[in-house]
């Protein structure tokens, strides 16, 4: 007979391995397994991510994103202090080239103050060259909690404390369906099958695949409402001999109708700088390649209505994204509005990520975290950036969730 646990989570990414460690600590009677599709952990957004220990500034105040980057961030920074993950608050300015971008930087500024963001400095061109000598701006803003950190590193930490409080985490096990029966949920993957009494959803790039194998629950067009669009996230790294040029993090006043920050400058935890991103729609939910195609998950994407209405909406946006991706003086010049210095010498290809991007169907880019729940499962629909620096909020919030919809033990 299939093994029984008291609650399974489907994902071993940060968000999953966050959630199963706030559970264990509120309900440690509860058997909780993790299941992982990949061989290791944190292989997808996790492991592809920039490393940015994010502030709260850019967020909505009074938003589930404010909130839980804020809480989230004090939360990581003092996990990673009491298990030696190592980390920097290193800070970063967000730079308005133009007098016209000014406006929106202050609004940035007046959130960071709203949302709780200590010592923020709107700052003029020349303190602008102390923090950053070769940035160039008419105004800035430094945000001193902004920080780097290898999120692969504090999902191993998640996944070892779980494990040492007694959770089952099995890799390489793809959910292959899902039987919601009466008085359990059988789920049926590459590795068995196994039986629980409730099941949270951390899937990422196939949350929504995931809750339609397990059925609507109480909400029968929960999957006409929005679905998980992939964009790839594209990176050059600078060459070392120019790596002198970025000090630490410097970013460009984003556009506030498009939820992607532009691209901008990031020294790394482990080392050296990356550049970028641009951010195009990816042919597959795993398409960390151009090449990369996937007809399923293509299919799944151009038959949803709001994936039209979202390209009616933004296709001047998309255009000038693709345009860069294809054509590396573009991208430069791109960059060079923030540092003028560099050239297309001084880059090299670095790596890419994907992004889950829930869309609506009336083609809005869905800019909050969304969780769903019904009688026996929670589904995390959206947790995009900063879902990583927000993880143990998330995972808080969820684990006081399932401990009332679920009725976990204490």
């Amino acid at each position: 007979m299939a093994a029984f646990y008291d609650l399974t989570i489907i994902g071993g990414g940060i968000v999953g391995l966050a959630t199963a460690l706030k559970i264990g600590e509120a309900h440690p009677h509860t058997r909780i397994l993790i299941l992982e599709k990949e061989a290791q952990l944190a292989q997808h957004q996790t492991g592809h991510n920039s490393g940015v220990i994010h502030s709260g500034l850019y967020y909505r105040p009074g938003s589930i994103k404010a909130r839980t980057c804020v809480t989230g961030r004090r939360t990581l920074i003092n996990f990673c202090r009491e298990n030696s993950v190592p980390f920097e608050l290193c800070g970063k300015v967000v730079v308005a080239t133009t007098e016209a971008e000014v406006p929106r930087l202050e609004e940035l500024h007046r959130r960071g103050v709203a949302n709780g963001l200590q010592d923020l400095e709107l700052i003029g061109p020349e303190r602008l060259k102390e923090l950053e000598p070769h940035a160039s701006g008419v105004k800035g803003l430094r945000v001193p909690e902004t920080g780097i950190i290898d999120y692969k590193k504090v999902a191993q930490a998640y996944a070892e404390k779980t494990r040492a409080a007694g959770g089952d985490i099995r890799t390489s096990h793809r959910v292959a369906g899902i039987l919601d029966l009466p008085n359990e949920i059988v789920l049926q993957t590459s590795g068995g099958d196994y039986r629980t009494r409730s099941l949270i959803n951390c899937c990422g790039l196939h949350s929504d695949l995931v809750m339609k194998m397990m059925g609507a629950g109480d909400n029968p067009k929960a999957d006409e409402e929005h679905r998980i669009i992939p964009f790839r996230g594209e990176y050059y790294k600078i060459a070392p001999e120019k790596q002198y040029l970025v000090r630490n993090l410097i970013y460009p006043v984003p556009d506030p109708t498009f939820p992607f920050l532009g691209v901008h400058f990031t020294r790394m935890a482990n080392g050296g700088v990356e550049a970028g991103p641009n951010a195009v729609f990816a042919l597959s939910r795993e398409g960390y390649r151009k090449t990369d195609i996937n007809v399923g998950d293509l299919w799944r994407t151009v038959s949803f209505k709001g994936f039209w209405a979202m390209t009616g909406k933004y296709w001047q946006t998309g255009f000038g994204e693709l345009y860069r991706s294809l054509s590396k003086s573009a991208f430069v010049k791109a960059l060079q509005v923030l540092l003028p210095e560099i050239t297309k010498r001084d880059l090299i290809p670095g790596g890419s990520g994907v992004r889950a991007q829930a869309v609506s169907a009336s083609g809005g880019l869905v800019d909050d975290f969304v969780i769903r729940q019904s009688r026996n499962a929670i589904h995390v629909l959206n947790a995009p950036s900063p879902g990583a620096t927000a993880s143990l909020a998330i995972g808080q919030s969820i684990a006081e969730m399932a401990g009332k919809t679920f009725a976990l033990k204490h």
